[in-house]
């Protein structure tokens, strides 16, 4: 069956929420994807850092079909026997205290935002239904009416009204626009430490920090979404540590499932924690067997294998690739670790068209907010594979910046 015929048979039964690039996946090992021609891709996207390990990890597949042959599910009205030792191993890869373990990204921001309004309430003395929580213009947590209710992206916000009240706004990267925000309603401020879909957005150097000194002086939270960050994405575990900082909490998801299945978790101090008691929150999912055994394989995956000090090297051989590109089309390059965003003038190339010309030259790459190409390629990547997607980067510009000459003629 044609890769057309399967992209025709999608769009006939499935929702129109995605626009995917013209190509069909059928199978992947590491850092290549195939299609069902056969032909070879570099993966410099990872599922939005769902598949930091690389597609199919050995130890991950291993871990995952073991617990296939024990026990599946039980639900969490009961206990399991790997559950405990997956939180304890968590929150000390985290440097925090205990874990609420989710499904999805946005189910552990929907924990984050349940833990914070119950903590203003009960710890500090906030009215009832009335706790606001700071976040940044430009963020991207998740997409639930919540959720989007506080992003300021249209697209994600039309025709899903009404949201929910208790968020307020300030740039980003600015730390003493917080402290501005702050009412005796707030209960926490919630950042992304470096803002992913907003186009690869790198903060100044110690506004982290500032900001936990800011939370400090209040007597509020600080959580941080580390949900596409974290796992080593950024050259280290997690985007907090360059600034060696400790959040009230984190949220955490995507690689934690190693690719192969979703995991999030919630991971907190234990004051935190406390705020949640029996039947105030769970999912049936949540923290299954199987999800538990791969998620602790992912935070022994990448202490064994160093993954994070492997992104910090390897991120600056990216980052001195791309700077040596040097094409007109290029207005800023932004990254950190194994993520870069490439900022191009939309009159001189479409990053879609760049991605296209990309997926014609065996790379695979994904454009945000139109104007950035975004580049988070699994930790596992060959330093070889890196520098090739590179260059194929340098000609998929000068294509795209040609054809979009030729049409303005």
């Amino acid at each position: 069956m044609s890769g057309q015929h399967l992209i025709d048979r999608e769009r006939l039964f499935g929702a129109q929420n995605y626009a995917a690039l013209p190509v069909v996946l059928a199978h992947g090992r590491g850092a290549h994807l195939y299609d069902v021609d056969g032909r070879r891709y570099v993966d410099m996207m990872s599922a939005y850092s769902a598949a930091s390990f690389g597609h199919l990890h050995p130890r991950l597949v291993k871990a995952m079909r073991d617990q296939l042959e024990r026990l599946d599910i039980v639900s969490r009205a009961f206990h399991s026997d790997n559950l405990g030792a997956f939180y304890e191993e968590l929150a000390g890869y985290a440097g925090l205290d205990a874990c609420l373990v989710m499904n999805t990204g946005a189910e552990a921001v929907e924990t984050a935002i349940k833990a914070a309004r119950r903590y203003g309430y009960d710890e500090l003395a906030i009215p009832q239904d009335t706790a606001e929580i700071i976040v940044a213009h430009g963020n991207f947590h998740g997409r639930t009416t919540t959720i989007v209710g506080f992003s300021d992206d249209p697209a994600a916000r039309r025709g899903f009204g009404p949201f929910a009240p208790g968020f307020s706004h300030v740039p980003f990267g600015e730390a003493a626009a917080v402290e501005r925000a702050i009412t005796p309603a707030t209960a926490a401020v919630l950042i992304e430490p470096i803002q992913g879909e907003g186009g690869v957005i790198v903060p100044p150097a110690g506004y982290l920090a500032e900001l936990r000194r800011i939370c400090d002086r209040h007597g509020i939270l600080l959580i941080l979404d580390e949900v596409q960050s974290g796992f080593g994405r950024t050259g280290r575990d997690f985007a907090f540590m360059h600034e060696d900082v400790r959040p009230d909490a984190i949220t955490v998801g995507k690689a934690l499932g190693g690719g192969l299945l979703p995991v999030s978790a919630f991971i907190a101090t234990r004051r935190l924690m406390n705020v949640f008691t029996p039947g105030s929150h769970g999912s049936t999912f949540g923290g299954n067997p199987i999800a538990t055994a791969v998620g602790r394989e992912a935070v022994a995956l990448m202490r064994d294998e160093a993954l994070a000090e492997r992104s910090r090297r390897l991120g600056e051989v990216q980052l001195g690739a791309l700077r040596e590109l040097r094409s007109p089309a290029v207005l800023a390059l932004r990254g950190k670790g194994l993520w870069a965003g490439v900022e191009l003038d939309p009159g001189a190339a479409k990053a879609k068209d760049v991605c296209l010309a990309l997926l014609r030259r065996g790379v695979l790459a994904k454009e945000t907010h139109e104007s950035v190409l975004r580049l988070a390629p699994p930790l596992v990547i060959e330093e070889a594979d890196l520098l090739a997607a590179v260059r194929a980067l340098g000609e998929a510009l000068d294509e795209a910046c040609l054809e979009r000459a030729r049409a303005a003629d």
